[in-house]
């Protein structure tokens, strides 16, 4: 079986309520393009194509500006130090409520 194409997915496929959070998780510094990838099958060009299309023009501006060079936004980047993604009590998590 071929690998799925994660760079197409489109944000039509998405809830309003995933675009947040892959928007919120793309502006977060420790979360890497590979989480996003993992959980909701967006790789980097299409995390940015959603941003562009989601966000306005300075703001994504900005945001690229940011996330640009981060090596804490690749995970092949991040030192050994780093073995996480994100404070365990820093996400609204349902957990089945």
């Amino acid at each position: 079986m071929p690998s799925p194409d994660h760079s197409s997915s489109t944000p039509a496929e998405l809830s309003s309520a995933d675009v947040s959070r892959i928007i919120e998780m793309a502006w977060e510094d420790r979360t890497p393009f590979e989480a996003i990838l993992r959980t909701y099958g967006l790789a980097e060009p299409a995390v940015i194509r959603l941003m562009r299309a989601n966000l306005k023009s300075g703001s994504f501006r900005l945001w690229r500006a940011r996330v640009t060079g981060r090596a804490t936004k690749h995970t092949a980047l991040r030192s050994s130090d780093v073995d996480r993604a994100y404070c365990p009590t820093q996400y609204k998590q349902s957990h089945g409520r």
